[in-house]
């Protein structure tokens, strides 16, 4: 079973002249020597070295107190979660299963060899608490493919230890810093080790990607933006599979957003080539989106129901509720995880691969991004007026229903329109988002409201036939009902504004 750690370090150029004294440091009361532990740690990689690029390492290590499987996941500079797996001959299937979204059906090999006499000492406080692990590492690569190149360095590394703030690490610096020790060039040992032993370009090692230059264009901004959402959902990947809080929420607002960019700039891609795609995006959300909408009314009608006192609450509603949300719930988690691994999913992000490298650019996307997005998104916002305008002189019922939950999805893609164009109009796109994200959250309170009324019905009629009183269930669609009226009585004023922020 893999676990996880949250792991805060920073790595130091070292000359062999050994470790400043660090006592007095940030509350530190004394340095205890923890002697010299041997490494052996193999890294396994694609041949043209995926997981690299994106500043993951899984390495097979012995030695030290944690020996086994070690998957790295970037979090935030000098943060990383470490996913560990008990040592065995073979990668962990659970390990490799988190890396897929960034090898797809690439092999894991050896590519090299650490070897390490780490030097190690406890910075402990007066109480003898943990603040951080220091260690002089002396290392020793060596490439096991190609020429089997090696290299030798020398390097500090400063752990924080769980519960001490990252302020610490500044203190620490500080103090290295004064005593002549500099940040290492390299995030890490195997990107030093993979630098350092790399057999020459023209023995056909491929060549790092270059990163994307500044956006001028509108095709370069339309693009920074997909590349963004396609960069997410790979990165999402790992965190679905994990059951990470909102991690599938998240890589399903990815799909939307670049849906959205499709549809919203497609004077700027072409959406012969785009349209299949974006039906695959549309496929893998509703993958994504199985049980969530049924997890916001649970959570919605269970708040309301909360609300109630006792003696309105009739009949055993609350076990009625639990029993509808867990309907098809089991098994939901395992389907997903098989999307995940599925043919099709990794197909699509082959396809995302293509794209944002070799985009379909029309035209306009030569143009001004002042002129040719700023149309674009007034285009959508125009859309969005007319359906909400439509809304709103409507009488209440089943087709203001539906004009609203129309205007929802529009506003929404103006929303993602005008997120997108952010770095290009600035301030007015800005605003224009937040507008947006506005209305979308209050229209979609308002359907939130109408699903909210049709589950109580089908609720209501069940517990009818079973001889239960349905009187709390008749109680909650009344206030649904004000919800909904209230919503609908604040729209004009929300719409007021948020149309002065449109662009102009």
């Amino acid at each position: 079973m893999a676990d996880t750690k949250r792991e805060i370090e920073r790595k130091y150029e070292s000359d062999d002249s050994g470790l400043p004294d660090l006592t007095g440091v940030g509350g530190v009361a004394n340095v205890l020597d923890m002697g010299v532990v041997e490494l052996d740690a193999t890294y396994y990689d694609t041949a043209d070295e995926r997981l690299a690029a994106h500043a993951v390492t899984l390495r097979r290590r012995t030695g030290g107190t944690d020996a086994g499987w070690h998957l790295k996941l970037p979090v935030a500079p000098g943060v990383r979660d470490e996913i560990r797996a008990p040592l065995s001959d073979r990668v962990p299937h659970a390990l490799a299963a988190l890396t897929r979204s960034r090898i797809r059906d690439a092999a894991l090999l050896p590519l090299v060899r650490l070897r390490s006499a780490r030097d190690l000492r406890h910075l402990v406080d007066a109480d003898g608490k943990l603040l951080a692990e220091v260690s002089m590492d002396a290392v020793t690569a060596e490439r096991l493919t190609g020429d089997g190149g090696t290299a030798q360095w020398t390097e500090i590394e400063v752990e924080l230890a769980e519960g001490t703030a990252p302020g610490f690490l500044d203190k620490v610096e500080k103090r290295l810093r004064k005593a002549g020790v500099q940040p290492s060039a390299s995030p890490s040992k195997l990107a030093r080790a993979l630098a350092d032993t790399a057999p020459p370009e023209s023995e056909g090692r491929p060549a790092r990607p270059a990163a994307p230059a500044e956006p001028v264009t509108a095709g370069d901004h339309v693009l920074a933006y997909v590349r963004a959402q396609r960069d997410a959902i790979i990165e999402l990947d790992p965190a679905v599979r994990r059951d990470e809080y909102d991690s599938v929420h998240r890589m399903r607002v990815a799909t939307r957003r670049m849906r959205s960019a499709f549809r919203s700039y497609g004077k700027v891609l072409d959406r012969t080539v785009t349209d299949p795609v974006g039906d695959e995006l549309k496929w893998l959300a509703a993958e994504l989106g199985v049980d969530r909408d049924r997890e916001v009314l649970t959570e919605r009608i269970t708040a309301a129901l909360g609300e109630l006192p006792r003696t309105l609450v009739t009949g055993p509603v609350r076990a009625r509720l639990r029993t509808w949300a867990n309907v098809s719930r089991g098994g939901s988690r395992r389907r997903l995880v098989d999307v995940l691994d599925s043919a099709r999913y990794l197909t699509l992000l082959d396809t995302l691969d293509v794209l944002v490298t070799d985009p379909p650019l029309l035209p306009a996307a030569a143009g001004k991004p002042e002129k040719v997005i700023a149309k674009a998104v007034r285009k959508d916002f125009a859309k969005v007026s007319a359906l909400v305008e439509q809304a709103i002189d409507l009488p209440p019922g089943h087709d203001r229903d539906l004009a609203l939950h129309e205007a929802r999805k529009k506003s929404k893609r103006t929303r993602y329109a005008a997120e997108a164009a952010t770095p290009a109009l600035g301030d007015p796109a800005a605003d224009l988002t937040k507008a947006m994200k506005s209305l979308q959250t209050l229209l979609g309170d308002h359907q939130d409201s109408v699903m909210a009324r049709q589950t109580l019905r089908e609720l209501s009629v069940v517990a009818h036939t079973a001889k239960e009183s349905a009187f709390t269930y008749g109680l909650l669609y009344g206030r649904e009902e004000q919800r909904a009226a209230a919503v609908e009585a604040e729209l004009p004023e929300a719409w007021r504004a948020a149309g002065s922020r449109a662009l102009g």
